[in-house]
């Protein structure tokens, strides 16, 4: 049975799916190849649709909708036991046809055909293979096979050939330095003509044609007779070889050309050895002219096309090329994030209606009705017609976004933050990743306020990497994983300083308020942190396992620069606290708020006589263990 008798589309190619089964596929991402930073998942734009390449499937399966050319049936192999039965009953893809059958609907055995054991379902037919035909005949259409994830699929196995193109011949050797003085090589089209012309053996002809319509006349020169000229005529070469011996040499002049252009040792050098020297500066309209040679150049002879020219005052020929000086090398590219943000005034600054005239309310009076809307009516309002859409995007009108309890922050999510410029994110208790992470800090230069309690060590340290200068508050409560190693790398200044910065400061030097509920803190991250970030105002060391009375005489030492600006301090839960630390607190006078709930050695009477005494001036108590003052 012939395959143009078997319907339409018999050999037609399909896409073969995911096994879900190897060791390529049950793997994520890597997140570091070309592929995945295309991905909108860690920021890039995602056109080339791609899977990484770390998860390209080993053993690519038919897909489930694949059915027998013959019967019209799906694979059927899971019903029998025996292995030749399973065999028959399930579906083969042959690799020079294409078609997809059962083998028992063939009516021949296993042995006529010859099976792929790289790839699961694949074969060459018997038909194929009785007929003599191998995946060569099959041509560049469906023959041509490729993975799943779109790549040629060359090397999946011995049934799995490609069309191999004629081989090239072999290519010239290179040669360093200019060409010797004899005559030129018998190989080289072109050349013994001109030797005969030269000898005198054949009349020369009056004008040669140049592509491009243009002609020119070629001045000749009285040359003494090659030595070697007296040879026996060599016949000329055909078209397609004068092509290829051309282009041969048009790329040897091209390796040879930047090293002679760039130094200028090389080129007086040359332009010594050869008889005349040529300025730089000379425009390539006088070469046209006749009056001098081009530039890079010595002879009078010129041919754009990449041919040969004849030096005055030497014997030999010279490939020549009208190329100028090569390009510096370019600098190394650091990575560079482009900053977006919303324009502060969008037009149009009314809005049009229907019958072609503007509303007379204008823009500045919108806003201040959109400033009275919470973040579900904007939205809606933002579905009404462009112009709103346009003006609600304004960053006065998201001063706060809330993100959190989310397991996965998605390539929208993250655009419209961006889009939005606020001034508090709160990305508690979300999935968000590192990358994700660096790309919305780089975007939010005037961020004040970011809530990542919950979230992983791995994507808070982004922050080490990200600038915040506008950062004055940071919540890290909760954050697993968290030692004295993470947290120095947190607050340490950045090894590279940038160019224009004059003094090493910390990332957390403007943060006003800083949130390290849960952490392992030690005393010697807080003694980091009274050095690089003095401005404290708030602090929040609550459950802290490690802060205990040494902790508290550290924050409240002479030389601590939190003495004199700590405002809200919050130590509850901090079960090594004792009675001894508390007349320690008085040394703090801006102290108004100090929450000591849940610390099981403080005493509530020793509680009480530090709220009577107070540093100055006393507090109230409207919980045990909890003193406030009004300001």
């Amino acid at each position: 049975m012939s395959s143009s008798s078997r319907g339409p589309g018999a050999g037609a190619r399909r896409r073969r799916t995911r096994c879900r089964r190897c060791r390529a596929c049950v793997r994520t991402e890597c997140g570091d190849c070309h592929f995945c930073r295309d991905m909108k998942k860690f920021g890039g734009p995602g056109r080339m649709k791609q899977s990484c390449l770390l998860r390209q499937c080993t053993a690519p399966v038919l897909p489930h909708t694949a059915v027998c050319l013959l019967c019209g049936e799906a694979g059927k192999e899971d019903t029998v036991e025996g292995e030749e039965e399973k065999f028959g009953l399930s579906l083969m893809e042959c690799t020079i046809c294409n078609e997809i059958v059962h083998p028992g609907c063939l009516k021949m055995g296993k042995a006529e055909g010859v099976i792929n054991a790289e790839i699961p379902n694949c074969w060459e037919c018997p038909r194929c293979t009785q007929e003599g035909r191998t995946s060569k005949d099959s041509g560049e259409g469906p023959g041509r096979r490729r993975a799943d994830n779109g790549e040629e699929g060359a090397s999946l196995g011995s049934g799995w050939k490609l069309t191999e193109e004629p081989p090239l011949p072999p290519p010239q050797p290179r040669r360093k330095g200019p060409l010797p003085a004899g005559p030129p090589p018998e190989d080289v089209p072109g050349p013994p003509k001109r030797k005969e012309r030269e000898a005198g053996n054949e009349p020369p002809t009056p004008r040669k044609k140049v592509k491009g319509g243009r002609e020119r006349h070629l001045k000749k020169k009285p040359k003494p007779p090659l030595a070697s000229a007296e040879g026996p005529a060599v016949p000329s070469p055909s078209p397609q070889r004068e092509k290829l011996e051309r282009f041969k040499r048009m790329c040897q002049l091209l390796e040879r050309v930047p090293d002679t252009s760039s130094s200028s040792s090389d080129s007086d050098s040359d332009s010594d050895s050869s008889g005349s020297s040529l300025s730089e500066d000379e425009a390539p309209g006088e070469a046209r002219n006749g009056r001098r040679p081009a530039r890079g150049s010595s002879g009078e002879k010129e041919n754009r096309g990449g041919r040969r020219a004849i030096r005055p005052g030497s014997g030999g020929p010279l490939l020549s090329w009208p190329l100028g000086p090569a390009p510096p090398p370019r600098p190394p590219q650091l990575e560079r994030h482009v900053v977006r943000p919303p324009p502060r005034s969008p037009e149009p600054d009314t809005l049009p209606l229907a019958a072609g005239s503007d509303h007379p309310l204008p823009r500045a009076a919108w806003l201040r009705v959109f400033q009275h809307l919470g973040p579900r009516e904007l939205c809606v309002c933002m579905r009404v017609c462009r112009t709103w859409s346009r003006w609600c995007y304004d960053k006065r009108l998201w001063p706060r976004m809330d993100l959190s309890r989310r397991k996965s922050l998605t390539p929208p999510m993250l655009s419209g933050v961006v889009r939005r410029q606020p001034r508090a994110l709160d990305l508690s208790w979300t999935g968000v990743s590192k990358k994700q992470l660096m790309w919305l800090l780089n975007r939010l230069q005037g961020l004040q306020e970011l809530v990542l309690s919950g979230c992983s060590w791995l994507s808070v340290s982004a922050l080490g990497s990200a600038p915040l200068p506008a950062l004055r508050l940071l919540d890290l409560r909760w954050i697993e994983d968290v030692k004295d190693s993470q947290l120095r790398e947190l607050l340490l200044p950045p090894p590279d300083t940038k160019p224009g910065q004059t003094e090493s400061r910390g990332r957390l030097q403007g943060v006003a308020e800083l949130r390290l509920a849960g952490l392992e803190l030690t005393d010697a991250s807080l003694r980091l942190l009274l050095r690089h970030a003095p401005q404290l105002s708030a602090l929040d060391l609550s459950h802290c396992a490690h802060v205990g009375d040494p902790s508290v005489h550290l924050l409240t030492a002479p030389t601590s620069p939190l003495r004199e600006t700590l405002v809200h301090l919050n130590l509850a839960g901090c079960h090594r606290l004792t009675d001894h630390c508390l007349p320690l607190f008085r040394r703090c006078p801006r102290l108004r708020r100090l929450d000591l709930r849940s610390c099981r050695q403080l005493s509530p009477e020793a509680c009480a006589r530090l709220a009577a005494a107070g540093p100055p001036g006393p507090f109230r108590c409207p919980e045990e263990k909890l003193l406030l003052k009004d300001s």
